[in-house]
């Protein structure tokens, strides 16, 4: 199930009309409010979720989905301004597309999004659990960072980090091959499953939400480093 929260009917019906050739059952609201409403009644897969929405925006409207929901969230946007959009992913929307925007491109973003595991059909963001990886998952060890990859958790100095679901992919194919310089294009490929070279932001986004979310900045060391004209590694340790 989808849900598109559209105050422009054209574009709403658009979009709805997109999504439902590609098998979806689509529903509608025409404001952030009803929006988050539709989320909780009905535990929709994916929302589309236009940024310039009537009383609470789709930022607003973002964060309160994120909190009762595991959904795909596409923010969509006539704005070109790059901080909303950073913002907007931020708040735990996995895309953005700006307006306007063609049915191919739309289909193939969620179609990338749908081959990456999610916890579960509107599960919502648990709490991060403090207990250590179980036995038997396969564990990546850098540094201060722990991956349960099978756990889908992430731990610095033994304190769980909550990331998002990118954010936990891309942190994982870093992890695998810590020497590995991965230029953006691989990790679109990799992560995001896309070919599209202008969405190389994407990645640049998520890296340094990561390294918020890792303590760089706040006196932690340097754990990804950036390969200046090529792309990124993990630091090296020890």
């Amino acid at each position: 199930m989808a849900l598109v929260v559209e105050d422009d009917e054209d574009m709403r019906s658009l979009i709805e009309f997109i999504l439902s050739t590609q098998g979806f059952h689509v529903l509608t609201a025409g404001s952030g409010t009803a929006g988050v409403d539709a989320v909780r009644d009905h535990d929709p897969d994916l929302v589309t979720l236009d940024l310039g929405l009537p009383g609470i925006d789709g930022i607003e409207a973002c964060r309160r989905i994120r909190e009762i929901s595991d959904a795909y969230v596409v923010m969509i946007t006539a704005r070109d301004d790059e901080v909303e959009k950073l913002i907007g992913l931020e708040t735990g929307a996995d895309d953005y597309l700006s307006k306007p925007f063609s049915p191919r491109e739309l289909n193939a973003r969620v179609n990338a999004m749908f081959r990456r595991p999610r916890r579960g059909p509107g599960s919502p963001v648990p709490a991060p659990p403090t207990a250590p990886p179980a036995p038997g998952h396969e564990v990546l060890r850098h540094g201060a960072i722990t991956v349960d990859v099978d756990g889908r958790r992430a731990f610095l100095d033994d304190t769980e980090v909550a990331l998002t679901r990118t954010e936990f992919d891309l942190l994982t194919e870093l992890m695998r091959t810590p020497a590995r310089v991965w230029t953006r294009e691989a990790l679109l490929r990799s992560v995001w499953d896309t070919e599209w070279a202008t969405d190389t932001h994407l990645v640049e986004v998520h890296i340094g939400n990561l390294r918020r979310k890792l303590g760089e900045g706040r006196g932690a060391p340097r754990l990804i480093r950036t390969v200046r004209g090529v792309g990124y590694r993990m630091e090296q340790v020890g």
